[in-house]
């Protein structure tokens, strides 16, 4: 029954995840190959769309809280406008000028997905208390594999069905759909903890000096990211040469993460979070810190480090948000709105790496397509994409070290 259980979870997970970077990817090729929207309209949407989300994650965390105690209700309505934003998006005919229709639908699906996300990581606070052992972990072990298999699953689905179909992405939605459908009736027997007694709030999270340090990690731990999936497709396209290789390399980079997620676990429940954790980043510095001396050609070496990087990445999506769950089930265990929080700061970083970093490599020359980029816009491109956040990566390990003592005092 707990297996069962964990699978409906890793299933969940799927779902949301099929609904986030794989988003990214498809939406605006689809608008502007089917409506002929430029691509600056659709960057200027897409990031006022991702402000909406950042600044809408307090609030839906506080609705989160209001209705704990109907969760279940509240799920099952999220799932479906989710899926309706699907649809709207990709498999029926804009009602309304294409770009506007794009934002309405894409708002409906980012919206659903972040309500969706808060009140699933913290069910997740619930649930662990129930398994035996290290309930957080086990739980951050099948979680964070079915959102990764989720993402590999979404991102090559409309190629896939574009050697059947005639209209891949209509699939795509319709598939996503049947999964919405599935992941909330799996899901439904889970809701039924979710009225947790004790103290809540952003007062209490953020009043704890563990908790506010750990979202600090969180802070500085995302933001290589950010600026490693802001920057992906230009490095590979500009440093490496490599055009059309984009898709092989992310599938190749989600791919072993995935595969890596589970043992991650394992090792954490036995060696301890806390220290696992630092290993795994310190072997992420040392396998992504190869990016800097790669240049034009190298795709082999650039593949075997996106197999490692994938591979090390998965332990901070696996430990990391299990390590904060335990922290709230202590101080705050209704824990919706800290996982607001958790949310805010991770999409954060997303946003304020767009905005910084592509101006300034605009600035220095740096040009896509087309366009003659010059070696000194390219050399900053890669000092941007790798040894930016190898520096963030020192930087939260040292945080993390502060939390062991804070917790330990």
């Amino acid at each position: 029954m707990a297996r069962r259980s964990l699978a409906a979870y890793a299933t969940f997970a799927a779902l949301l995840a099929a609904a986030g970077l794989p988003i990214y990817i498809h939406a605006p090729k689809f608008y502007v190959d089917t409506y002929g929207v430029s691509l600056g309209a659709l960057g200027l949407a897409l990031f006022g769309l991702r402000l909406l989300d950042v600044v809408q994650d307090p609030a839906l965390g506080w609705l989160a809280e209001r209705l704990r105690h109907r969760r279940g209700q509240a799920v099952a309505l999220g799932c479906g406008g989710m899926a309706l934003g699907m649809l709207g998006l990709f498999a029926v005919a804009p009602m309304l000028p294409p770009l506007v229709w794009f934002a309405l639908m894409l708002a409906l699906v980012f919206t659903s997905f972040s309500f969706l996300t808060i009140c699933f990581y913290a069910q997740g606070v619930a649930k662990a208390a129930t398994l035996p052992g290290q309930g957080h972990l086990i739980l951050a072990r099948w979680r964070e594999t079915g959102a990764l298999l989720g993402v590999c699953i979404a991102s090559i689905t409309p190629v896939v069905l574009g050697i059947w179909m005639n209209a891949p992405f209509a699939g795509f939605a319709l598939g996503f759909a049947a999964l919405a459908l599935v992941a909330a009736l799996v899901m439904r027997g889970e809701w039924g903890s979710s009225g947790i007694a004790g103290p809540s709030g952003f007062g209490v999270v953020l009043g704890d000096a563990p908790a506010r340090m750990l979202l600090l990690i969180a802070l500085v731990n995302a933001a290589p990211v950010a600026i490693t999936s802001t920057l992906f497709l230009f490095y590979v396209e500009l440093a490496l040469q490599a055009t059309g290789w984009e898709g092989p390399l992310l599938l190749l980079f989600f791919l072993s993460a995935a595969c890596a997620a589970p043992l991650w676990g394992k090792l954490a429940e036995r060696f301890g979070s806390y220290r696992t954790l630092t290993v795994a980043m310190w072997l992420g510095i040392m396998t992504f810190g190869g990016t800097l001396f790669l240049g034009a050609g190298d795709l082999w070496q650039f593949g075997l480090i996106c197999v490692a990087s994938g591979a090390v990445l998965s332990a901070d999506m696996t430990i990391l948000p299990a390590i904060f769950a335990g922290r709230l089930a202590i101080i705050a265990p209704a824990a919706a709105q800290g996982f607001a929080l958790w949310s805010f700061v991770s999409k954060f970083t997303l946003a304020l790496a767009a905005v910084v970093l592509l101006p300034l490599l605009q600035g220095a020359g740096l040009q896509s397509g087309i366009g003659q980029s010059s070696d000194s816009a390219i050399n900053l491109l890669i000092i941007f994409y790798a040894g930016i956040p190898c520096g963030l990566k020192v930087i939260a390990i040292v945080l993390l070290e502060f939390v062991k003592q804070l917790e330990a005092s």
